[in-house]
């Protein structure tokens, strides 16, 4: 009996281990950098968003083949687009949601695209 009560106790003991949500976890990410959309320009950051996410369909080669129709591998057809673009990338109403059958771009981008469009989307 003695044997009995004192295995339960190691048990309840054992159970009764705690360790920190870091500990356990592991520490919350740090964001690397903070997004600047103060500087956004079309050459670095708009053409940088756009090959990795939409010019797959969107180039000037795939565009037609692809059925999106719609141009964005330089900038003239950018600018044509961009109110467009903005609103696809925000998923807004009204919008085709964009990339279709992708994941939703990062707050980041979009705000890039937003201030770029802002600015006048210019040729910078």
């Amino acid at each position: 009996m003695k044997n009995i009560l004192l295995i339960i106790v190691l048990f309840v003991l054992a159970g009764c281990y705690y360790d920190s949500e870091e500990a356990l976890f592991g520490k919350p990410a740090i964001q690397a950098s903070t997004c600047n959309i103060d500087s956004t320009k079309f050459s670095v950051e708009i053409k940088s968003i756009l090959q990795s996410n939409c010019l797959s369909c969107h180039s000037n080669t795939t565009a037609a083949s692809s059925g999106a129709g719609i141009k964005l591998q330089d900038y003239a057809d950018v600018k044509s687009n961009s109110a467009r673009l903005l609103g696809s990338v925000q998923q807004a109403s009204g919008y085709s949601p964009m990339p279709k059958g992708g994941l939703k771009l990062t707050d980041c981008s979009i705000s890039m695209i937003q201030a770029w469009t802002t600015k006048g989307a210019p040729n910078n």
